[in-house]
């Protein structure tokens, strides 16, 4: 690879990157049916945000020299769950998430959605709108016992920002059991025994084949009467019937940034389903996104052409 002979397709007009080397010819391409330039010439992918699996996926088999791609997103899902996925590609290419980016925003709209169901604010909101005044008691969050499922960098920003509001108890799970410095987290094993406890549950997980339907009949069956369920990861990692029988019943609540299917379709009961508040996919979509994906971008892109390795590898082709 000579200076400037290869390509790197960026989802960002290049000159808006502050950092980035000079080693590259640089591409803008943000999903549109027309590519930049040839797919052959590009070695560094940064994937589009926020755009469909099939969109994601196209320019792959066009890229024989493809070094290294570049999520902005958390989640992986999108390319090693798509049609095709990375199958296809020739051994030794690099999968890296885009972790550092989405965590304060994730974590803020897990707390947001938390502080609302619980205080019932989507109903007030109604009342406005009706002009009805509805004073009632609450939920706080103080002294609730609150369970985080998925306890990486995001699930931690989350238990960050729910450190000042004086829960009853915070409890971890992950995959799998291990010590941190704010106590232990219990493996997906322990979720029977730990589900009883909680009255908020709120998933972080990324969604893989251990964690897809993860709250299910089973799952939801276990969580306390009236306990709230707050989904900041992936939409297929909760049963939406089983969790639509739970609403309807009246015995949990919800509140959910991703939803099965997605995005939900009009008519779907889950959007007039009872105790239930959905918000759009906005976890990541924030004013702190786009600076952070960008900071990102150049960096990795700076180890790149340094011949480093780069960050945040999840994965690799083989």
């Amino acid at each position: 690879m000579t200076a400037k002979t290869a390509d790197v397709w960026l989802p960002f007009p290049a000159e808006e990157i502050e950092g980035l080397p000079d080693s590259f010819r640089y591409r803008h391409w943000d999903g549109e049916e027309t590519f930049p330039a040839d797919p052959a010439a590009c070695v560094f992918y940064v994937t589009p945000y926020m755009k469909s699996p099939e969109v994601t996926l196209r320019p792959l088999a066009g890229m024989p020299d493809l070094r290294v791609i570049q999520t902005l997103t958390a989640g992986i899902d999108a390319l090693v769950g798509g049609s095709g996925g990375l199958g296809g590609l020739r051994p030794g290419i690099r999968l890296c998430n885009a972790r550092g980016v989405h965590e304060a925003s994730t974590a803020e709209l897990a707390l947001t959605l938390t502080l609302a169901s619980l205080r019932g604010i989507p109903g007030i909101v109604r009342g406005q709108d009706r002009e009805e005044w509805r004073f009632g008691f609450y939920d706080a969050l103080a002294d609730k016992s609150v369970l985080i499922v998925g306890y990486g960098s995001i699930g931690a920003a989350i238990e960050d920002r729910l450190a000042p509001f004086e829960c009853a108890r915070i409890t971890r799970v992950a995959r799998s059991a291990r010590t941190t410095a704010r106590g232990p987290v219990h493996s997906l094993a322990d979720l029977p025994r730990l589900l009883a406890q909680a009255d908020v549950v709120i998933l972080s997980t990324p969604l893989t084949e251990a964690t897809r339907g993860l709250a299910g009949a089973d799952f939801l069956g276990r969580m306390k009467d009236g306990a709230l369920l707050v989904n900041v990861a992936r939409g297929p990692v909760v049963d939406t019937p089983a969790l639509l029988a739970e609403l309807e019943s009246g015995r949990l609540r919800a509140a959910l940034d991703v939803t099965d299917p997605e995005p939900l379709p009009a008519g779907h009961p889950l959007w007039h389903a009872p105790q239930v508040l959905i918000t759009p996919h906005v976890g990541g979509a924030s004013s702190a996104f786009e600076p952070r994906a960008k900071r990102l971008v150049a960096r990795q892109l700076s180890r790149f052409a340094a011949g480093e390795p780069v960050e945040n590898t999840v994965l690799v082709t083989n």
